[in-house]
C-alpha cells in the first residue's frame, strides 16, 4: 500500500526540479517524512508562498530568499490536532505556544459536541460559554458572532495556526429543543437537521457529541441517528465523546452505542480520547477489538487517543444531569440551595473526586489551591470535600477545571500505535496547573513512543500527527510533503526532541523542534516564536 501511495505522489513531485524561479525559502540537507509512513529519503523543500516543492539531487542551483541547512533534522509535514479546546482562548492568544512549539499546525475546534456558533441570540451564547467555561475558558471580549461563518472569519489570518470547525450537538440542540432535558419531537429534529446543512454549508466538517455534557448529552441514540444522516448527505463525519453513563450496562456500551449511530446513519464514526480506563476495564483487546470488527464489516471507523495518562475536563463533568436541566442558572441555583447540594452529595462520591486536582482559579484568594487535589483542599478548608467543591464553583462562577489519572498506562502505548489510531491532544489552554499534555501530548510521541521505547517507527508516528487526521477530517492539500500542498511544515531533531512537561511542571515547552511553518510563513524560528499569525479558517468544500 505504501508503494503504490509513493508511486503516485512521485509522479508529482519536482524529483529533479530545473525550476529557476526564486523560492521564499528552501530547506535542505534533512531527511523528509512525508507524511505517507513512507522511510524518509533525502531531498529538499521549497517554499513559495503559501505552497510547498519537493526537489531531488543536487539543489545548489536554486535560488532562494533564504536557505536553511536542515542537516540533522526530520521534515515534516505539520501536525494535525483533531480535538482542540482552543476555540476561543486562541482569540486572546493568537501567538498559540503550547500548541504551535509543538509542531501544531492545524487544529479541529467544536470538539465534545460544545461548539460556539450557531445561535439565535448573544445572550444564549454567553450563556452557553459560561456553562462550559471549566473546558473552553472565554474569549477575550464579548463575543460579536452568531453563525459558524462569522466565527470563522475570525480566525482568518489573526492566529497562529489553521483552525477547522466541527458542529457540536449542543448549540444544535439548544436551537432546536432548548436547554432542557426533554425528548425532540419531529419538528424539532427538522429543525435541527437544518441548523446542520447551514453549518456545513458555512465551512464545518461534521458534528461533533459530548454525551457527558448537557444539553447536547440529553439527545438519545435516534435523535443522533437522525442528525448525523443529515451530516453524512454532505460529507461530513461523527466525532464522538461517547456517553459514559451507558457503562452501567456493560463497559463497552457507549462506543457500542457511537457505532450504532454510524451504522444506521451511514457516516464515518470517529471516537476520541479512546483509551483503557486506568482501573482496567477489562482487556484493553476488547476495545480495539471494536474498532477491528466494525472496520471489517465495511464501517469507516477511526479514534484518536491523546499520549499522558491523565484525563482533564471541567469539574463539572462528574454533577448529575438534572442539576444542569436548565443551563447554567440551575446549576448555580444547585449549589446555593441545601437540599439540592445535599442530593448532589448523595450522587457524587467523595471517592471519584478526591484525587483530581484542579487549576483555573481567578479569584486570588483561591490561587492557593492552583494544582491541588480536591482532598488537599477540603483538609485546607477544613470542609467535606464536596462542600469545598461546591462553593469553590460558586466563587469562581463555575470555570474550574481539573485533571486526573484517566487512562491505564500499561495498555496506552496499543492505542497510540494502532493502525486506526491517530494523535490528538485535548488540550485545555488556560489555569496554572494545566495537564502536562497541553504542552506535550505529540513531541512525547516521537521521544518516549518511538525514540526511547520503540513502540512505533518514526514515519508511522509522524502519519498518524499528519496525513491521517487529514485524510480524516477531508483536508485534500495538507498533511502530506507533495508538489502545490500547502507550506505547513516542521523541522524537528529526532535525536533530542522531547516533551518536558510533566504533571509537577506541566508549563513547559518542548526541546528540538526548531521550525514550524504554517502557510508558508515561518512561526517558530530557531526554535522561538515569531510572533506571526498565517493560520486561516479551513471550511469544509473549499481548498
Amino acid at each position: 500500500q505504501n508503494f503504490i501511495i509513493w508511486h503516485t505522489l512521485s509522479k508529482h513531485t519536482s524529483r529533479y526540479s530545473g525550476d529557476s524561479h526564486m523560492l521564499d525559502v528552501l530547506i535542505h540537507s534533512g531527511t523528509i517524512m512525508d507524511g505517507t509512513g513512507n522511510v524518509g529519503y533525502a531531498g529538499a523543500v521549497g517554499i513559495s508562498g503559501d505552497s510547498l516543492s519537493v526537489h531531488m539531487g543536487d539543489v545548489s542551483h536554486l535560488e532562494a530568499v533564504r536557505k536553511i541547512d536542515a542537516a540533522g533534522y526530520v521534515v515534516s509535514p505539520g501536525f494535525i490536532d483533531l480535538h482542540s479546546h482552543a476555540g476561543l482562548t486562541i482569540l486572546g492568544e493568537p501567538h498559540h505556544d503550547p500548541k504551535i512549539r509543538q509542531g501544531v499546525t492545524t487544529e479541529l475546534v467544536g470538539i465534545d459536541g460544545i461548539s460556539h456558533a450557531p445561535f439565535k441570540t448573544t445572550e444564549e451564547l454567553e450563556r452557553y460559554i459560561w456553562l462550559d467555561s471549566g473546558l473552553n475558558g472565554y474569549p477575550p471580549m464579548p463575543p460579536d458572532w452568531l453563525t459558524v461563518s462569522e466565527l470563522l472569519k475570525k480566525y482568518e489570518k489573526t492566529v497562529a495556526v489553521n483552525v477547522a470547525y466541527i458542529l457540536g450537538n449542543s448549540p444544535v440542540r439548544i436551537w432546536g429543543v432548548g436547554w432542557g432535558q426533554k425528548e425532540a419531537t419531529k419538528a424539532e429534529i427538522e429543525n435541527m437537521k437544518s441548523v446542520i446543512r447551514e453549518a456545513m454549508e458555512e465551512g464545518a466538517w461534521g458534528i461533533s457529541t459530548g454525551l457527558d455534557y448537557p444539553p447536547g448529552a440529553y439527545a438519545s441514540t435516534e435523535e443522533l441517528i437522525e442528525l448525523s444522516r443529515e451530516s453524512a448527505k454532505l460529507g461530513g463525519f461523527y466525532h464522538t465523546h461517547t456517553r459514559a453513563s451507558l457503562k452501567s450496562k456493560g463497559r463497552l456500551e457507549p462506543w457500542k452505542e457511537a457505532l450504532e449511530i454510524g451504522r444506521k446513519s451511514d457516516i464515518p464514526v470517529h471516537l476520541t480520547h479512546f483509551r483503557q480506563g486506568f482501573q482496567g476495564d477489562g482487556s484493553h483487546l476488547d476495545y480495539l477489538g471494536l474498532v477491528e470488527d466494525s472496520r471489517d464489516e465495511g464501517m469507516d471507523v477511526t479514534f484518536d487517543c491523546y499520549t499522558y495518562p491523565y484525563s482533564g475536563t471541567t469539574i463539572t463533568i462528574g454533577f448529575p444531569f438534572w442539576a444542569k436541566d436548565g443551563g447554567p442558572e440551575r446549576l448555580v441555583e444547585a449549589l446555593e440551595d441545601a437540599d439540592d447540594r445535599a442530593r448532589m452529595k448523595r450522587e457524587i462520591s467523595e471517592d471519584s473526586i478526591k484525587d483530581n486536582w484542579l487549576t483555573n482559579f481567578n479569584q486570588p484568594k483561591n490561587k492557593i489551591y492552583e494544582g491541588k487535589s480536591i482532598a488537599e483542599i477540603s483538609d485546607l478548608r477544613n470542609q467535606d470535600s464536596r462542600d469545598a467543591l461546591f462553593d469553590l464553583l460558586l466563587e469562581e462562577n463555575l470555570g474550574i477545571s481539573t485533571v486526573g489519572l484517566g487512562t491505564n498506562p500499561q495498555t496506552l502505548p496499543d492505542f497510540v500505535s494502532h493502525p486506526a489510531g491517530m494523535i490528538a491532544s485535548d488540550a485545555i489552554l488556560f489555569g496554572d496547573h494545566p495537564n502536562p499534555r497541553t504542552y506535550g501530548c505529540f513531541p512525547v510521541v516521537l521521544a518516549e513512543f518511538v525514540r526511547a521505547e520503540k513502540q512505533l517507527r518514526l514515519p508511522e508516528a509522524i502519519r498518524k500527527m499528519t496525513s491521517f487526521p487529514a485524510q480524516r477530517l477531508g483536508l485534500q492539500d495538507r498533511g502530506i510533503i507533495k508538489d502545490g500542498f500547502k507550506a505547513d511544515l516542521v523541522l524537528f531533531n529526532p535525536d533530542t526532541v522531547k516533551a518536558l512537561a510533566t504533571k509537577d511542571h506541566p508549563k513547559q515547552y518542548p526541546v528540538g523542534i526548531d521550525y514550524v511553518f504554517v502557510n508558508g510563513d515561518a512561526v517558530v524560528d530557531g526554535g522561538e516564536n515569531t510572533g506571526a499569525t498565517p493560520g486561516r479558517a479551513l471550511r469544509r468544500g473549499r481548498r
